[in-house]
Order: structure tokens, then C-alpha cells, then sequence
């Protein structure tokens, strides 16, 4: 029996949409993107490359061929910029919003600009939507909105204080779904992400995510750098499963899964410890010449500010509502995301 992603993606195949993703030059953009055009769907794109890349479209561009690359449309423009965001929405059929700007300690340093893109940008989009008279909003939240809730794994009632202004913006989104929803009638859903990798992910930058930065410096031959004594623990996604809980959302008819907020992880917890090993591990196995890197240990640095000790993801009601069914573990996406990151890391890291 076919799953409901594999019925979705033959719907979808039959009646070809037109979406509009924002931040499509990101990491998860730029994945959804790729799966809509392979999907055989029109899409627009909105990005003003302050965290996305030209390279990210240029990649998808070569991975589904200028046949399917004809049915996207780009927009360079700032989702801060209300006119850029109703120029994007015109003739939109589904909206999915990814543009933010993420990271912890850069909203701890910048929480203005984290402010501006993360709550103002997103207002633009919610009221750029109802003025198009756009079908469906599905939007990224975060896992950050648990804040110091101690309770494991994370249920999506239950929710503590936010212990960073990046965390506070996105718990702000959720609050203005929600009034949006119930003053305006729209359908909106929101995806908790939880420390998603895969494809794409930026190696570099202070604010880089933690496995494309351990890829870069085992890919050159340095140790990496764990905060804390690396028994913190994450549930870490895979792309894949990001892309299925997007498309899911966005057709999902069902009156109880509209308008819900919903954890988007694997559902298992691993320590930063473990996740050395098993990168460590999976570029030994691809990359026999970086048998050097067997012999590197992590280099243990003070934990972070605003980071949280612990986070496991309860999926059941993704499950239940969506039909949301995640296909790669850590170590499957980890083995499936080593190929590429070990070819595209290599014009970076000059080995």
C-alpha cells in the first residue's frame, strides 16, 4: 500500500500546482525546490542571497535539467519589503515559507536584524498571502520554541520559555498563524523543524550549521570543535523527511490538520558525541585517501549561551494528522549526504 507522501507526489504529478518558496536559495529552499520541479510542479522563488546561495539553484538547475528548470521563476527581493512579497504571490496556488534568518548566537548578537527578517518578514508574507487569496501557508518554525521546557521527547502543547531572541521570533510566528488563521480564514500549518541536515547545508560562516562544519574539517584534515562535553543530545533530520512534511502540509485536506503547528524530526536523540562518530565513520567509509582523519579527536570548548541541553521531538501527531512517515534515520541521511558533501566541500576546503 502506497504511503501518503507517494500519493501525494502522484497527486501533485497529475495536477501540476503553482508555489511560491521563500529563502529558495537556502538549504531547504533549494531541496524544495529541486523536489517540486522533479514533481513536475511551477514554482517562484523569492531570495535576497543574504544566507542563500546562487550555487544552491545553480545545483538544482544541473540535478533536473533545463526542461523542468523552465517551470521556476526567480525574484531577487527581501520578504522585509511588503511590495516584494505581494510581487511574489500573484498567481500562487501554495506558499511555502522557509526565508529566516537561523542561528542561535547570531540573534544573541544581532537580535534586530533576526527581528526584522524572522517577525516583520514573516508578517509581510502572512498579509501578502491573504491579500492573493493563496490557498494554503505552510511556514518553518523550530524546535527553539520549546525553550527550557524540560519534558522529553517534545509535545507540541507543552512549551517553556524561549532562551534566545531567535527562539522568541519564531514562537511569535506561531502566535500570528494563529490570529491570521482565526481572523481571516486562512489555512495555515507550521513545522517545527528540529536541527534538519542534508544537501546544501552551508559549511562556512560563524553561524554554520554542526554537520556541514564537522564535514569541512574532517574534509581538511582538522579537528572539530564540540561546546560543552558533548553529551548535549539533538534529534537531527534529514532533509528527505523536511521535504515530505512541507508537501504533506501544503494538500493535507483533513479539517483537524489545519491550522496545528507539528514537530517535523525523526523522533530519536543523539549526543553530539555519538554524531562525531558517525560522521567520522561515514567519510572514512566514502574516502579511503582521508584515513589521517581516524586519528583526529574533537576539541571540547564552554557550552553556548541559549543553547538547549537536551531535545527529542514527540512525531506521533505528524504521524497521525499528515500521514507524515520519515524515511532516514541519522545515520542513513548522514550515509546519504556524505557523497555530496565530500564533492561539493572539496572546492572549499582545497585538500
Amino acid at each position: 500500500m502506497p504511503s501518503a507522501y507517494e500519493r501525494v507526489s502522484s497527486m501533485l504529478q497529475a495536477q501540476p500546482k503553482t508555489w511560491l518558496v521563500t529563502g529558495v536559495a537556502g538549504f531547504i529552499g533549494s531541496n524544495l525546490l529541486e523536489a517540486l520541479l522533479n514533481l513536475g510542479q511551477r514554482v517562484i522563488g523569492l531570495d535576497n542571497f543574504s544566507t542563500g546561495h546562487a550555487h544552491n539553484l545553480e545545483d538544482v538547475r544541473a540535478s533536473v535539467g533545463q526542461a523542468a528548470w523552465k517551470r521556476f521563476h526567480f525574484i531577487e527581493g527581501d520578504i522585509t519589503s511588503f511590495e516584494d512579497c505581494m510581487a511574489a504571490v500573484g498567481g500562487v496556488d501554495l506558499v511555502l515559507h522557509q526565508a529566516a534568518l537561523g542561528s542561535v548566537p547570531r540573534s544573541i548578537s544581532d537580535p534586530i536584524s533576526t527581528n526584522r527578517a524572522n517577525i516583520d518578514g514573516f508578517l509581510n508574507m502572512l498579509l501578502a498571502t491573504r491579500n492573493a487569496g493563496v490557498n494554503r501557508f505552510v511556514y518553518a518554525s523550530s524546535s527553539s520554541v520549546y525553550g527550557d521546557h524540560p519534558e522529553l521527547p517534545k509535545v507540541e502543547s507543552r512549551i517553556g520559555r524561549p532562551l534566545s531572541p531567535y527562539a522568541a521570533t519564531k514562537y511569535t510566528n506561531e502566535l500570528y498563524a494563529e490570529v491570521f488563521a482565526k481572523s481571516y480564514g486562512m489555512e495555515i500549518i507550521g513545522l517545527r523543524y528540529f536541527n534538519i541536515f542534508g544537501a546544501r547545508q552551508d559549511p562556512s560562516g560563524a553561524y554554520a550549521a554542526v554537520i556541514p562544519r564537522w564535514f569541512g574539517n574532517l574534509l581538511r584534515r582538522e579537528p572539530c570543535v564540540i561546546n560543552g562535553d558533548g553529551e548535549t543530545s539533538r534529534d537531527f533530520c534529514y532533509i528527505e523527511n523536511v521535504v515530505q512534511a512541507n508537501l504533506l502540509a501544503a494538500v493535507v485536506s483533513g479539517e483537524d490538520a489545519i491550522g496545528q503547528v507539528y514537530n517535523i524530526a525523526f523522533g530519536a536523540r543523539t549526543t553530539l558525541n555519538e554524531l562525531y562518530t558517525l560522521i567520522q565513520a561515514s567519510l572514512l567509509r566514502a574516502r579511503p585517501d582521508l584515513s589521517s582523519v581516524a586519528d583526529l579527536e574533537p576539541i571540547y570548548k564552554p557550552f553556548r549561551a541559549g543553547d538547549v541541553r537536551h531535545s527529542r521531538a514527540d512525531i506521533s501527531k505528524a504521524i497521525r494528522l499528515l500521514g507524515y512517515k520519515p524515511t532516514h534515520s541519522v545515520e542513513q541521511g548522514i550515509d546519504e549526504a556524505v557523497a555530496w558533501y565530500s564533492a561539493h566541500l572539496e572546492n572549499l576546503v582545497k585538500l
